[in-house]
């Protein structure tokens, strides 16, 4: 059975050309298997098939894309390096670099975390999330970096989960977003659903929307810019990223959520998962742990001209 997904173009895409606004708005399948789709006829914008990467979107084209069903995957282990916070015979703690996916999936079924831990534990991951997500308890988006806990066996797993369907799980992020903020902290208390124009993006009060509540502490104002300390009550998909975007505050090098057109020299939205606390499943001892902005996240933010002085 084919997927079928469709998208009403919003303003802010207008004129970008097409194999980027997919990239964007598909985000767990690679730009190259996008072009291979579109090259293959599987495009139409407004009805018509178009078969060039280079079309340039208008604001309100609807475009449809249809994807192959997926093959039964065979996930293989690679040899990735990984960055290794923490490790023992229940569970890990990652440091996921920006740019990685977590898990496999449509046109994407190498290269992601899954494909690392499969070469790093062997067979010492959980099988609760079956075979594409051995071991995955959380995901953070490709293009955020930061902490994750993996599970390696299925007790653990349960216990992580629990955890954060209770929400005591300490999650923290950093980001930079755009605009002045002028309350120094306060919390987002905003439910979050599907979008209906877009089956992959997420926003406030849509569609079967589930409580998501987002806390933030502005750690230093720029004037075009503010550095945010967030915690995470909830944990729903782009949460930060809908939050920030609804109070108009979208995350810099968020193009899904905020402008279309960001800095050139970035790559991904300037979001950092820093801070991951949790009761571990066998000792029952608090954990923490921390992991210190990335050097491209430092780099970009010199480049914005944005010399902070804050301690994260």
């Amino acid at each position: 059975m084919e997927m079928d997904y469709c998208f009403t173009i919003e303003k802010n895409y207008e004129g970008t050309r097409m194999d980027s606004v997919l990239s964007l708005l598909l985000t767990e399948a690679s730009r190259s298997y996008i072009v291979k789709l579109i090259e293959q006829g599987r495009l139409t914008v407004n009805g018509k098939v178009e078969t060039s990467k280079k079309y340039k979107v208008k604001e309100g084209d609807v475009i449809r894309l249809e994807m192959p069903e997926p093959e039964l995957l065979k996930v293989e282990a690679e040899d990735i390096p990984l960055d290794i916070v923490y490790e023992d015979d229940d569970l890990l703690v990652v440091n996921k670099p920006r740019g990685m996916v977590v898990h496999p999936a449509q046109g994407n079924y190498t290269g992601t975390l899954v494909n690392a831990l499969m070469y790093h534990c062997k067979d010492r991951l959980s099988s609760i999330n079956g075979v594409i997500r051995p071991g995955i308890v959380h995901r953070i988006d490709k293009d955020t970096s930061g902490l994750l806990m993996v599970a390696k066996n299925d007790k653990a797993h349960e216990s992580l989960s629990e955890q954060l369907r209770v929400h005591s799980i300490n999650r923290r992020y950093v980001a930079l977003v755009y605009d002045n903020i002028t309350k120094d902290e306060g919390t987002i208390d905003l439910p979050i659903g599907r979008d209906p124009n877009n089956r992959l993006k997420k926003r406030v009060n849509g569609e079967s929307p589930r409580e998501a509540i987002t806390h933030f502490e502005v750690l230093e104002r720029f004037g075009k810019y503010t550095l945010l300390k967030l915690r995470l009550e909830t944990g729903r998909t782009h949460q930060i990223r809908v939050h920030m975007a609804y109070m108009k505050h979208p995350i810099v090098g968020d193009p899904l959520y905020g402008p279309a057109k960001q800095p050139s020299f970035l790559n991904g939205q300037l979001l950092h998962a820093m801070v991951l606390g949790f009761v571990h499943p066998t000792t029952g001892e608090y954990m923490e742990f921390k992991a210190e902005l990335p050097e491209d996240f430092r780099s970009a933010l010199k480049k914005l001209g944005v010399e902070t002085a804050v301690s994260l």
